[in-house]
């Protein structure tokens, strides 16, 4: 009975160094860009949420909860901005009744 030896394939090592090598930067963004990200969602969730209105009025749409939830999603939006603009408001009064 003839034995044939297993034929392994060689394993060739593909991996190269990235210890050079620079990562790609992506740009950030400033706090202002931010803010005006979030104020513009803001005012989508609050348009979207009047022409669910608009639309429940004229019977375009049947289901109500949709209607709803745009709404309460419009409404946390709204106060979500406006207590982060009572808070920098607050901040920067605190700031300037800083002593020097």
């Amino acid at each position: 009975m003839d034995i044939t030896p297993l034929e392994m394939t060689p394993v060739q090592m593909s991996a190269r160094s990235h210890i050079n090598e620079e990562k790609p930067v992506e740009p950030t963004k400033t706090f202002g860009e931010y803010i005006s990200d979030a104020l513009n969602k803001t005012n989508e969730l609050q348009i979207e949420s009047e022409k669910m209105n608009a639309a429940l009025a004229t019977g375009r749409i049947e289901d109500i909860s949709q209607v709803v939830v745009a709404a309460q999603k419009a409404e946390i939006a709204l106060q979500l901005t406006l207590q982060l603009r009572n808070r920098a408001t607050s901040a920067y009064q605190e700031i300037m009744r800083m002593q020097v």
